[in-house]
């Protein structure tokens, strides 16, 4: 019933707008949102509202999430799906903000057998069937303050897509018109060659926790696509020619023209 479906959408979208000063700042001032056109931008609000209506954002530890926080984790987390289906992020609603950065305790074994237990300080997590939860102290300083490849709402929504297959593995569902063996080869050949280049303690050319994992890889190179595409295209450029198929995007390109304010 495509008709109740869009039906459904032109009730939110008429009902639940995002305040129109709250966008314009948004669009205006964080970086990853500069190289929009007005149409990519009306498009994108679109999406963070129906995100918004789906999802519930809940601040812990005595934060209160105000609707400009709201906005802007969705808003990055939508850049992702831009040119994909709001979909990508059906099967769970909740987004769980801290004030800063959050303490989970983990269990390991290693080859003998024994377990380690260790407390880790987080910005960010995401759960295949779970929340996502973030620092809103590490989302602040990347909308204020951002350091290429750096980005935690990105990482972790990236995460996310990565999970539609059912684990994260670095290998996220591929559209039909993409081919496995180009993105296996493109992908493998830049996790080994990073993997080597810090065995032998040379400078990687992005951030080295890519390497932990090939999960990990896939976020942190989707950071790299849409915060700082050139250094991405420059250091991997097979591994940026597979994301620019999979999210439907050229981040690069769009660098070379001019935003159009809306």
């Amino acid at each position: 019933m495509k008709w109740l479906d869009r039906l459904r959408i032109h009730y939110v979208l008429h009902h639940h707008p995002i305040p129109h000063e709250v966008w314009k700042s948004l669009m205006h001032e964080v970086g990853i949102f500069r190289g929009l056109s007005a149409v990519e931008r009306a498009h994108l609000r679109e999406l963070t509202t129906l995100f918004l209506h789906r999802k519930t954002f809940t601040g812990v530890q005595g934060l209160t999430v105000s609707t400009e926080m709201a906005v802007a984790v969705a808003a990055q987390a939508c850049l992702l799906i831009m040119r994909l289906e709001l979909d990508y992020y059906d099967g769970w609603i909740e987004i769980v903000l801290y004030p800063a950065a959050f303490r989970v305790e983990r269990e390991s074994i290693d080859g003998a057998g024994l377990v380690s237990h260790e407390v880790l300080a987080l910005s960010g997590e995401s759960w295949s069937h779970g929340a996502v939860i973030l620092s809103w102290d590490d989302v602040v300083s990347d909308l204020n303050e951002p350091r290429p490849g750096h980005n935690v709402v990105l990482h972790e929504f990236a995460h996310k897509l990565d999970m539609l297959n059912g684990s994260a593995n670095g290998m996220p569902s591929l559209h039909a018109d993409m081919v496995l063996q180009q993105w296996t080869e493109a992908f493998s050949d830049a996790f080994d060659h990073i993997q080597q280049q810090l065995l032998h303690q040379r400078h990687s050319g992005i951030n080295a926790y890519a390497a932990t994992s090939p999960a990990e890889f896939f976020a942190v190179v989707s950071e790299y696509f849409f915060s700082d595409p050139l250094c991405l295209l420059h250091h991997y450029p097979g591994v940026y020619a597979q994301l620019v198929l999979f999210y439907r995007q050229d981040p690069v390109k769009r660098q070379a023209l001019p935003g159009i304010e809306s």
